[in-house]
């Protein structure tokens, strides 16, 4: 239907809610090169990207890079708390 093919090692990777460890675009410096993310959906492109939350940041970013780890208890309560400040603003 979007001319676009899928390739299931690219595109269905992920489940959504799967906890990942995004790898960011970096310098050769000291700052963190990864950050703890949920993972959302694929973004359709070519690349095989796909949208995740930022659990430290709570904004929406598109990753073609990471690593799958096990959902860890604080990451948990994190997005709880992300709900919760939600809910407050609504």
């Amino acid at each position: 239907m979007t001319g676009l093919q899928i390739n299931h090692d690219k595109h269905c990777t992920l489940e959504f809610g799967t906890y990942v460890q995004i790898h960011k675009e970096h310098e050769n410096s000291m700052t963190a090169r990864t950050s703890g993310a949920i993972a959302l959906r694929p973004t359709g492109n070519i690349q095989g990207s796909h949208y995740f939350l930022n659990v430290n940041t709570g904004r929406h970013v598109a990753r073609n890079n990471w690593t799958a780890l096990p959902m860890p208890n604080e990451i948990i309560h994190a997005v709880h708390r992300l709900g919760t400040a939600c809910k407050k603003y609504k």
